[in-house]
C-alpha cells in the first residue's frame, strides 16, 4: 500500500544546549561508543593472550573472530586502509573488487581515464614503498573506514544503471548493503545507503521493450515494486526517528518523495529543493549543486534554473548529465540550437547504453 501523499521527509537540524533533540539518538550513540571501547580492549586481550601463548608455548593462540562475514565485503574493507587518500582507496578498490574498468572509476570522480589509470599507479606504488599490510581490519577499526566502503558500494550500483552489466552490478551493490546493515545496525548512513539504493524499484519501468531509456517523470509508476519503495521508506522513517541525517539518508529522502508521487505532476518538488540544501551543506559538491539547480528550475522556472546550472560548466563540463540538465531547460526555454548542441555534446561524453542512445535521439526531435 502506498505511503500517504502528507508524509515529510525532512529533518529538522540544528543543535542547542541541554537536552539533546533526540535523547534516543543520544543515547543510541553513547551506547555504541561505550561498545567500541570495550571491543578494543577486548580484542587488545585476546591478541596480548594469543602472543603470551606462542612465547611460552602454553595453549594455542586464540584465533580472532572474523569482523567481517562477507568475502568481497571484508576485501572492501581491508583495500580502504587509512594510509591512502580516501580517494585513492575507493578508486582503487572501485577497479580491484567493485568490477569497474578504469574508465568507469574515472567517471565516478568526473576526471579522464588516463589521470585515473596514474592514479592507480601512483597507489600501488605507495602500498608497495610503504609495505602497507593485506590486513583485515579487527572490528573496532570498522566504523572509521566505513565513509570509503559506502563511497565504494554506491559507484558500483551507480554504474550498474548502465551498460550490459547493470544487472550483475546493481544486484551486488544491493547485497553489500545489506550485508553492511545486518553487520552495523546502529550506522544511519548504512541504513541510508540501503534505502537510496532501492530505487531498483523502478527497474521495470525505467527502460522500454527494445531497450530504450524512459525518463523519471514518464514512467509507468504502476510498474515500480512496491515492495523495494515501502522497505525503503520503513528505512527512511527509522533514520528520521535517528536524527543523525548525512548524505545518503537524504538522497534516499527525495527518491522517496518521488515515490509518494501518483504521478509525476504530483511531485512536491518544494519539499525536494529544501533536501537538497540541506543535502549542499553536509556535501557542497558540484554534483549536488547541478540536482539542487535541477529541482529549483522544477520550483522557480527554467530561467533561474539554467542560470545556476551554467554557474557549475567549469567544474562539470565533462560530466554528461550536466550537459542533459542544460540542453533540457534550452528546451523548455524554446532555445532550440543551443537545445541539440547540448543533448549531442552529453551523448559524445555518455557511456555506451540507453542513456547514450536517447540523447543522440534528441537533437532531431528538438
Amino acid at each position: 500500500m502506498r505511503c500517504r501523499r502528507s508524509t515529510r521527509w525532512l529533518w529538522t537540524g540544528g543543535r542547542s544546549r541541554g537536552l539533546p533533540p533526540n535523547p534516543g539518538g543520544w543515547i543510541t550513540t553513547t551506547a555504541r561508543n561505550r561498545a567500541l571501547d570495550r571491543l578494543r580492549r577486548q580484542t587488545r586481550e585476546r591478541r596480548l593472550l594469543g602472543e603470551a601463548a606462542l612465547v611460552t608455548g602454553v595453549g594455542d593462540p586464540l584465533p580472532e573472530a572474523e569482523a567481517v562475514p562477507d568475502d568481497r565485503l571484508r576485501l572492501i574493507f581491508t583495500c580502504c586502509h587509512p594510509a591512502l587518500a580516501p580517494e585513492t582507496q575507493i578508486a582503487l578498490t572501485l577497479r580491484l573488487l567493485g568490477g569497474l574498468s578504469t574508465e568507469q572509476a574515472a567517471r565516478c570522480f568526473l576526471v579522464a581515464a588516463p589521470a585515473m589509470a596514474q592514479r592507480l599507479v601512483r597507489a600501488k606504488r605507495k602500498i608497495k614503498a610503504a609495505r602497507i599490510p593485506y590486513r583485515i581490519p579487527a572490528d573496532h577499526e570498522l566504523p572509521d573506514r566505513l565513509p570509503p566502503v559506502l563511497a565504494v558500494v554506491y559507484p558500483i550500483y551507480t554504474t550498474g544503471l548502465s551498460g550490459q552489466e547493470q544487472p550483475v552490478l546493481c544486484r551486488e551493490a544491493i547485497r553489500l548493503a545489506r550485508v553492511l546493515g545486518a553487520l552495523m545496525p546502529d550506522e544511519s548512513e548504512v541504513a541510508g545507503l540501503l534505502a537510496l539504493l532501492l530505487i531498483e524499484s523502478r527497474r521495470a519501468a525505467r527502460t522500454r521493450p527494445d531497450g530504450g531509456l524512459v525518463l523519471l517523470g514518464q514512467q509507468d509508476r504502476g510498474r515500480w515494486d512496491r515492495h523495494l519503495i515501502e522497505e525503503g521508506h520503513g528505512i527512511v522513517r527509522r533514520c528520521l526517528a535517528r536524527d543523525r541525517p548525512g548524505p545518503y539518508q537524504l538522497q534516499a529522502a527525495i527518491n522517496a518523495v518521488h515515490a509518494d508521487a501518483p504521478t509525476a505532476a504530483d511531485t512536491d518538488w518544494p519539499q525536494i529543493v529544501t533536501l537538497y540544501c540541506h543535502l549542499y551543506r553536509l556535501a557542497p559538491t558540484p554534483v549536488v549543486a547541478l540536482n539542487r539547480a535541477i529541482a529549483i528550475a522544477e520550483v522557480r522556472g527554467p530561467i533561474v534554473g539554467l542560470a545556476l546550472v551554467d554557474r557549475l560548466e567549469a567544474e562539470l563540463d565533462q560530466y554528461y548529465p550536466f550537459h542533459a540538465a542544460r540542453a533540457e531547460l534550452l528546451r523548455r526555454l524554446d532555445r532550440r540550437g543551443e537545445a541539440a548542441a547540448a543533448y549531442r555534446r552529453a551523448a559524445a561524453l555518455a557511456p555506451p547504453g540507453p542513456e547514450r542512445d536517447f540523447l543522440q535521439r534528441q537533437p532531431a526531435q528538438v
